[in-house]
C-alpha cells in the first residue's frame, strides 16, 4: 500500500504508520491526505494515481490526459497537469486541472475509475488547441481496449456532437476529425505529420514499399509515392543499426529516407517543412525529367 499514492488517513486507520512517520521525510504530500513515498518518482502515471486517491471518495474519475494515459494513450505534453471528473465542485489543487460534471461514461482501467475512451476523445478533441487535440484524439482512436475494435473512427466524434447540439467548443470537432489519422503510431508522429498537413503537404500514412515482384519491403512512418520520398520520426527507443539496414533496402528501390527526431518536430519545425519541401520539388523534378528523357 505504501509503495505508491496512498491516502494518509487509510495508512494510519490501518495501522501501517504512526502520524509522526507520516510527516517525516520518507513522504511527500501531493494532495491533501495523498502522500507519496518520497523515493517515488512523481510521473504523470503516478501523479494520476494520486489524483484518483485524492477525487475517489467522493465520486471523481480520471479523466482528459491522466484517462488518455490510463488507456496506454499517452499524448500529454511535458508538465501537463493531471486531470479528474468529479460530480461536484473541488477546491483548486497545484498541478491538477479538475472538471466538475456527471461521471456515468466511465470503465476500470487497472483498478481506477476512468472516462471511457470516447469520452475521453470528446473532451480533450473539444478542449486542446487543435495541434495536440489532433494528438489526442489520435492516439485514443489507435490504442487498442479489450472487447473494442482496435480502432474507433475519429468521424463518430461528430455523431456524438448531432446529438448533444450546443456542447461547449464542439463547433472545431470538424477540424480535428478532418486531421485525424488513427494510423499513426506515436503522438510525435502525429505531430510530425500535422506540422507537415498544416504546411500544405499530403503525405501518405503508413505506406507500405514493395519490390518488382510485390514483395513487402517496409513500411514507413509518411510517404511522398510521387516523389520515391519517405519521411520518418526517429523516437527513443529506434535502433541505428536496424535503421541503417533498413534505409538500405528502402534506398535499393529508389527511394530516399528522410529522418526527424523530437528536437526538429518542437524546435526546427521550420527547418523540417522546408528540408521536406526541398526535397519533394527536387525529386519530383529528377523523376519527370527522367520520364521524359525515355519518352524522347
Amino acid at each position: 500500500m505504501l509503495t505508491g499514492p496512498f491516502r494518509g488517513s487509510d495508512a494510519l486507520r490501518a495501522g501501517l504508520l504512526t502520524r509522526g512517520v507520516l510527516r517525516s521525510r520518507r513522504f511527500v504530500r501531493i494532495f491533501p491526505d495523498v502522500y507519496l513515498p518520497a523515493d517515488l518518482e512523481p510521473t504523470f502515471r503516478v501523479r494520476s494515481l494520486a489524483a484518483y486517491r485524492f477525487v475517489e471518495p467522493r465520486g471523481g474519475v480520471l479523466a482528459g490526459y491522466s484517462a488518455a494515459d490510463a488507456f496506454g494513450a499517452s499524448c500529454e505534453p511535458s508538465g501537463a497537469p493531471v486531470e479528474v471528473l468529479a460530480p461536484t465542485h473541488l477546491a483548486a489543487q497545484p498541478g491538477l486541472v479538475a472538471h466538475q460534471g456527471p461521471t456515468d461514461e466511465t470503465v476500470s482501467v487497472g483498478g481506477v475509475r476512468v472516462t471511457t475512451r470516447f469520452r475521453t476523445a470528446w473532451d480533450l478533441g473539444r478542449s486542446l488547441p487543435l495541434p495536440e487535440a489532433v494528438v489526442a484524439v489520435d492516439a485514443l482512436a489507435r490504442v487498442p481496449t479489450p472487447g473494442a475494435p482496435p480502432r474507433f473512427d475519429p468521424f463518430t466524434l461528430l455523431d456524438r456532437r448531432m446529438r448533444e447540439r450546443g456542447a461547449r467548443n464542439s463547433l472545431r470537432l470538424d477540424e480535428v476529425v478532418v486531421l485525424a489519422d488513427p494510423r499513426s503510431e506515436s503522438p510525435m508522429e502525429t505531430r510530425m505529420r500535422l506540422a507537415l498537413v498544416l504546411a500544405g503537404f499530403r503525405p501518405e500514412v503508413q505506406y507500405e514499399l514493395r519490390n518488382a515482384f510485390g514483395g513487402f519491403v517496409a513500411r514507413v512512418d509518411l510517404a511522398f509515392p510521387q516523389a520515391r520520398l519517405a519521411v520518418e520520426y526517429d523516437g527513443a527507443q529506434h535502433d541505428d543499426a536496424l535503421d541503417r539496414e533498413r534505409d538500405i533496402r528502402i534506398g535499393a528501390l529508389g527511394r530516399h529516407v528522410m529522418r526527424f527526431q523530437a528536437v526538429d518536430v518542437w524546435l526546427r519545425r521550420d527547418r523540417m517543412i522546408e528540408a521536406v519541401e526541398q526535397q519533394v520539388r527536387e525529386r519530383t523534378a529528377l523523376i519527370v525529367a527522367e520520364r521524359l528523357a525515355r519518352r524522347g
